[in-house]
């Protein structure tokens, strides 16, 4: 069972807000290149998403369904992957003073990677969910320091006495 965590520099909140947001699936979880919700209101229970997985020219489309949604503190998934069968994937969210620790364990539940799981394929899904975490937690780190720089201001520029159509005597 592949578990691994991080400490993301943000409140649990904020990483729920991209864990919640279907749309942004394939910015953080390796190896997809486009998600997409496709049934149910994600990420609750029963929703879907479709996502891609390419692998040079062969194109993969596989579909992840909530299992478990405790806002703000746990999403459970079910991944499917065709011919290698179906995963389990947990996300834990807890708050670490002002950040988040993020725990994520994943283990096969039905088809052939369940039977040819072993150690090679642990160490892969280690190496996945560190790129992963690492992934989300750019994006989350990133998201709150453009928001507390806040939008872009249109700089101030001066104008001339009578050119801005104010009337002066």
């Amino acid at each position: 069972m592949a578990v691994r965590h991080r400490l993301i520099q943000v409140d649990p909140d904020a990483v729920w807000s991209v864990l919640a947001d279907g749309e942004r699936y394939a910015e953080w979880v390796v190896g997809t290149s486009r998600s997409s919700p496709v049934d149910g209101q994600w990420p609750r229970t029963g929703a879907v998403i479709r996502y891609e997985v390419r692998l040079g020219p062969l194109q993969l489309v596989n579909e992840t369904v909530v299992r478990r949604c405790e806002e703000g503190v746990c999403l459970e998934l079910e991944a499917h992957a065709g011919v290698l069968g179906t995963a389990r994937i947990a996300i834990e969210l807890r708050p670490w003073g002002e950040h988040c620790l993020v725990i994520v364990d994943e283990h096969p539940l039905q088809g052939a990677g369940g039977r040819l799981h072993n150690m090679g394929f642990e160490a892969l899904i280690q190496l996945r969910h560190r790129a992963m975490l690492a992934r989300l937690a750019r994006l989350c780190e990133s998201e709150a320091k453009d928001a507390v720089r806040g939008p872009a201001r249109t700089p101030v520029t001066s104008v001339a006495p009578g050119e801005d159509g104010v009337g002066h005597a």
